[in-house]
């Protein structure tokens, strides 16, 4: 039995010191692995970032490198525990299928993002509406796009959904046209109104000369005649110009006298007087 207990000892250090030399190993592949998997993808995104590649394309090219560096330098670790990669490989592949089939979800927004950079409806910078959110788009992940959000929020949408969603990509051209209404009163004189309000967009230093402005009358509505403002300005000049105008419009109809009106309703009473009897 002594002897027996010796070689069982025996047995538990041999095995102990090959396989604790061999974890040591692993450890080590993994960490110095995972340290250069980073290193190399910096690499490749300050490459990319001197070549002037589009920043979109940056961002995903930068997390694929990353971690398909990652998964080789996993499998390599295993087999430094003297797992067959062969046989490890093929229950990863199995495995990945029922994990597949488990996240259709997570590998259609990773299928979605191909189709973004493929297509690139929207760049890093620009602003967008889709999948029922509005925000400047700071980068396309493998499974969401990032925008922020006018009042600096930070909104994930799955790459899916912005695929599978009407993208209205609103900066995306260089000038933008500004849509506002005005009424005015039916006593008031239109061709008055009208050169009124083209001297205020002839004056405005932001209202672009072409395409020409336009000023019209849209609509003869309940409570006032409507006339239609439409200067065009460059897209970062949009917001600013379109509070502006507005102000000013409101100031100089004043100031000429230009009522604009609100919404009202007159209402007649007829009373008739009770038949003495």
């Amino acid at each position: 039995m002594n002897l027996d207990l010796s070689s069982l000892l025996s047995t538990i250090k041999v095995w102990a010191a090959t396989y604790t030399a061999r974890a040591l190993v692993a450890i080590l592949v993994l960490v110095i692995g995972i340290f250069l998997s980073k290193k190399v993808a910096r690499l490749v995104k300050k490459a990319m970032e001197r070549k002037d590649i589009d920043p979109t394309l940056i961002g995903f090219a930068h997390g694929l490198v990353l971690y398909s560096l990652v998964i080789l330098v996993a499998i390599a670790a295993a087999s430094q525990l003297g797992i067959n990669t062969t046989s490890f490989l093929t229950i990863v592949g199995a495995a990945g299928l029922a994990i597949g089939l488990a996240l259709k979800d997570t590998l259609s927004n990773f299928a979605a993002a191909i189709m973004l950079l493929l297509f690139l409806p929207f760049r890093v910078g620009d602003f967008i509406s889709a999948a029922g959110v509005a925000g400047t788009v700071q980068g396309i992940t493998l499974f969401n796009t990032v925008l922020h959000t006018p009042d600096n929020q930070k909104i994930m949408v799955p790459n899916s959904k912005i695929v599978g969603d009407t993208i209205t990509n609103i900066t995306a051209n260089p000038i933008r046209r500004v849509d506002l209404e005005v009424g005015i009163s039916y006593e008031d004189d239109i061709d008055g109104a009208k050169a009124t309000l083209e001297k205020i967009l002839a004056e405005d230093p932001s209202v672009l000369k072409e395409p020409a402005p336009t000023v019209a009358l849209a609509e003869l509505a309940d409570s006032s005649v409507n006339l239609v403002v439409r200067p065009w300005v460059k897209t970062e000049d949009y917001w600013p110009t379109r509070f502006r105008l507005t102000e000013t419009i409101k100031k100089t109809l004043d100031q000429e006298g230009i009522s604009i009106p609100y919404p009202q309703q007159d209402v007649h009473l007829f009373v008739e007087k009770e038949s003495q009897e």
